[in-house]
C-alpha cells in the first residue's frame, strides 16, 4: 500500500491529478474547472512522489504476456541532455517493462533484461535490432543463467523489421512527452515516464479490463 500520510490533499484528489497528468495536457485547467486549485509545481511533486510506486505495482499485477519479446530503446531529453528509455513488449504489443537510463551500454542493458526476467519469467526469444549493447546484454544474461544451471539459453533474434511493433509502441510515449515542459531532473523524468507507461498499459487492457481507467490506476495504489 502506498502511504499518503502528511499530504495536503485527499488521496483521491492526488491520484486523480497524477493519473490525468500522465494522460492528458493542461491538467491545471482541468482541476481548476472542478474547483481544485493546484499549481504545476505541486502536480510535478505528486507525480515524482507517487508514480514510481504505482508503476512498480502495475509491473507485478499486469496480466501474463507471450514468451516472444521485442526490445528497443528510444530517447528522451532531460535538462538539455538525451537519456535512454529502454522498453519491451511481447509479440502482441503488451508492455513487459520499461526503464529510464542515463547511459546506453552493456551494464544498463543487462540491468533492464534482469528487471524483465524478474517480473515476466523467462522468454522463448528476444527480438532486438543490431545494437551491440543489446546483444552484449542478452549474452550477459545467458551467461548468468548458465551459471545458475539453466540449460537452455534465451534465443536472440537480431532483425530490425521484426521490432516494428515496439518501435510503433514508442509513439504513444513520444506523443505524451513531446508537449511537456522541459523536464528538470532525471528523477522527475523517470517518475513521469513511469506514470505514462502505466496509463498506456491500462489502455491496452493489461491491468483490470472493463474497469474505468482511473479506477484501475487508483487500485494500484491500494
Amino acid at each position: 500500500m502506498i502511504s499518503f500520510k502528511g499530504a495536503q490533499y485527499p488521496k483521491d484528489v492526488i491520484l486523480f491529478a497524477v493519473f490525468f497528468y500522465v494522460s492528458y495536457r493542461d491538467l491545471e485547467e482541468i482541476m481548476d474547472e472542478r474547483g481544485v486549485s493546484v499549481d504545476h509545481t505541486t502536480l510535478n511533486r505528486w507525480v515524482t512522489r507517487y508514480s514510481g510506486a504505482i508503476a512498480d505495482a502495475a509491473r507485478r499485477r499486469k496480466g501474463s504476456c507471450d514468451r516472444s519479446w521485442r526490445m528497443d530503446e528510444t530517447y528522451i531529453k532531460v535538462k538539455g541532455s538525451w537519456v535512454y528509455l529502454y522498453r519491451a513488449v511481447d509479440k502482441y504489443g503488451k508492455t513487459l517493462d520499461f526503464m529510464l537510463s542515463q547511459r546506453r551500454n552493456k551494464p544498463a542493458t543487462t540491468k533492464f533484461f534482469a528487471r524483465m526476467l524478474e517480473v515476466n519469467g523467462f522468454p522463448r526469444k528476444i527480438v532486438i535490432d543490431k545494437s551491440g549493447t543489446n546483444t552484449a546484454g542478452i549474452k550477459a544474461i545467458n551467461k548468468m543463467l548458465k551459471s545458475f544451471g539453466c540449460p537452455i539459453p534465451i534465443e536472440m533474434v537480431r532483425r530490425k523489421y521484426l521490432n516494428n511493433i515496439v518501435e510503433q509502441d514508442h509513439r504513444f510515449i513520444k506523443r505524451r512527452t513531446r508537449p511537456m515542459l522541459g523536464v528538470k531532473s532525471f528523477v522527475s523524468a523517470s517518475a513521469t515516464l513511469s506514470g505514462i507507461e502505466v496509463a498506456h498499459m491500462i489502455r491496452k487492457g493489461q491491468i483490470t479490463p472493463g474497469l474505468c481507467p482511473f479506477l484501475q490506476f487508483a487500485e494500484l495504489a491500494a
